[in-house]
């Protein structure tokens, strides 16, 4: 593909996923009713209840700045990732990178939401016209694991567990890859905990890691069973390093392995480095 038209389309992309091009329509007051106390909890659900058999919808009007766009400090109704302009041209640096360096293996997200990053992967791969890798999609499809405090009790308190905005369907996520024209026989998805699905993935070299999965638990098993299979060259993506959870399970993992690389900033939220 023609660079400049590489770049155009990339960038169109990059907004489309995220929903720069319009307006953030108001958050229905039931989205996150998990944060709320019980009664409030059923009184929400009792009028949007109402309201929905009416044909209409209680929201709150939001306002976002372009900070929190390009950072990726929202939960967005519409788009197809939450991850910023920040992380998105952050991930595209390191896909590019890895084909520019002929960076051997595969490329996975663990915890993909509505897909948008993938998605994202998938486009600059294609528009390099990069063929013979395969793209895993591992995610539970529906939400985020309990704590197991037994196994990881740092994980002790955390909630999001809660968040059914969080749970988005694989059939939904492969509807998402359908609509921009990216789904084909080289995107695998791997539906499942991390604990069990990672460590029998058929994968054997891995060019680029990106783990979105909040907690201390998600981290560590992504980390354990994918690390050892990222090649020399290749990119370690943490989304949630501002999370305490997430940054000690990375901080335990690298102190334990000895991994020495440093640990670059994206946009405050995320964080990478190159083995």
């Amino acid at each position: 593909m023609n660079a400049s038209l590489l770049d155009l389309y990339l960038d169109l992309l990059k907004k489309a996923l995220s929903y720069s091009l319009w307006e953030e329509p108001g958050v229905p007051v039931d989205a996150f009713a998990s944060r709320r106390h019980a009664p409030q909890r059923l009184f929400l659900r009792a009028l949007t209840g109402v309201l929905g058999r009416l044909g209409y919808q209680l929201v709150k009007p939001v306002h976002y700045s372009a900070e929190q766009r390009e950072t990726g400090q929202i939960w967005p109704m519409q788009a197809d990732t939450m991850i910023g302009m920040r992380r998105l041209d952050n991930l595209r640096r390191c896909v590019e990178t890895v084909l520019a360096d002929n960076v051997p293996g595969d490329l996975i997200e663990t915890g993909v939401w509505r897909g948008g990053a993938s998605i994202f992967i998938k486009a600059v791969l294609e528009a390099h016209g990069s063929t013979g890798r395969r793209l895993f999609v591992a995610d539970s499809f529906q939400g985020l694991p309990p704590p197991e405090l037994e196994r990881f009790p740092q994980d002790r308190g955390d909630k999001l567990h809660k968040f059914d905005f969080l749970a988005v369907s694989q059939e939904q996520v492969e509807e998402n890859f359908r609509k921009y024209g990216l789904l084909d026989e080289s995107v695998v998805f791997l539906k499942g905990w991390f604990k069990d699905t990672l460590p029998a993935a058929p994968i054997e070299r891995l060019a680029l890691i990106r783990l979105d999965g909040d907690m201390y638990s998600s981290t560590m098993d992504a980390l354990g069973a994918l690390y050892p299979k990222l090649s020399p060259g290749g990119f370690c993506i943490i989304d949630d390093y501002n999370l305490k959870t997430c940054r000690e399970a990375t901080v335990d993992y690298r102190r334990e392995h000895g991994i020495s690389a440093t640990v670059q900033p994206i946009d405050g939220q995320g964080v990478f480095w190159r083995k």
